[in-house]
């Protein structure tokens, strides 16, 4: 690693933690060894060098444990904090927040529109990359972690059939690696809907149908990482540790895999590459959504957020609401002083 010696834990974790600060996200270790080696850092040969490292910085607190991004599946949950306000303090705080109330109230965002969509990533490193455009345009988004979960699928996928009952057009948005699997998922995503078509839920809603359905697979496709140069690596080496470009492996003449080595070659793009090109990657999924939603569609949600707040607004003030909850917020506040 040029101008860094690896050694020295302490050293590497400073840079680390300057680079962090310009990035400002956080990406996974598997993200930082894109990182460091689009900075001319390090080759791709020692990308599990410098994961182990950024894990053992972490283990003997030279980083934050929390200074990657980590799987919300790995986290706790029913975590309870006690509150540092007294209860008359957090009264008052909750009458203050009728008083604008409106801007956490959440409208159909989907009324009036043609299209629903949904968005499935491959790494975690793509969640937080496109979360904030995805946000933006009030649109779910998930990590798969390769074949995901059934109850994932029959989660998005409800979703999915309660828009089609209200006459929209569904897409669910796909984006992973360059690799013959990654290839792969994508194609196989409407099957793996397909077989929770039957399922039922505990009160009594049926499967989802995804004939409708468009899929629309986005990424990585190879003109976006030539364009871009993203990082490309020189194996087909899979999650079980085995290569995919030698014949020993069982799915080595399979058609997809002998049709990708003819196209690519022995080579492989993982998600994370797109770590190094932020503003590029969210322009990408931007895009493809306007696509869908049209330039103008941020105009409309804004207007649907405006118009709420004009209508509670009125209501406050011709209801007499605003000067009753003011003057209990003051009789409040004078209280706590006393």
């Amino acid at each position: 690693m040029a101008n860094i010696n690896m050694h020295d834990k302490e050293q590497f974790a400073r840079y680390l933690e300057d680079v962090s600060e310009q990035i400002g996200f956080k990406i996974s270790a598997r993200g930082w060894a894109y990182q460091l080696e689009g900075l001319g850092l390090i080759t791709k040969g020692e990308f599990d060098r410098v994961e182990n490292l950024i894990n053992r910085c972490r283990a003997q607190g030279y980083l934050p444990i929390d200074f990657v991004a980590e799987e919300e599946a790995r986290q706790f949950s029913g975590i309870e904090e006690p509150n540092e306000e007294t209860p008359t303090e957090w009264l008052a705080k909750y009458l203050k927040s009728a008083l604008q109330c409106e801007d956490w109230y959440t409208p159909d965002w989907w009324d009036g529109e043609d299209y629903y969509i949904q968005v499935i990533v491959e790494k975690i490193d793509l969640k937080t990359l496109f979360s904030p455009v995805c946000e933006e345009y009030h649109i779910p988004i998930a990590t798969s972690r390769g074949w995901s979960s059934m109850l994932q699928r029959a989660q998005y996928a409800k979703r999915f059939n309660d828009a089609e009952l209200n006459g929209l057009q569904c897409v669910l948005l796909y984006c992973g690696d360059h690799d013959p699997d990654g290839l792969r998922i994508s194609d196989f995503l409407r099957k793996n809907l397909e077989d929770l078509a039957d399922i039922v839920w505990d009160d009594g809603t049926p499967g989802y149908n995804p004939s409708e359905l468009t899929i629309d697979r986005f990424g990585l496709n190879y003109d976006f990482i030539e364009a871009n140069h993203l990082t490309w690596i020189d194996n087909l080496i899979t999650a079980s540790k085995r290569d995919l470009s030698r014949p020993s492996h069982p799915n080595h003449h399979l058609p997809y895999v002998q049709e990708y080595l003819q196209q690519f070659g022995v080579r492989k793009c993982e998600a994370n590459a797109l770590v190094v090109r932020p503003v590029e990657a969210r322009d990408l999924i931007r895009g493809i959504i306007e696509g869908y939603l049209g330039i103008e569609a941020l105009g409309r949600f804004t207007s649907k957020r405006e118009e709420i707040h004009s209508k509670l607004e009125t209501f406050r003030q011709e209801s007499g609401l605003a000067t009753t909850l003011s003057k209990a917020i003051t009789l409040i506040e004078n209280s706590n002083q006393e």
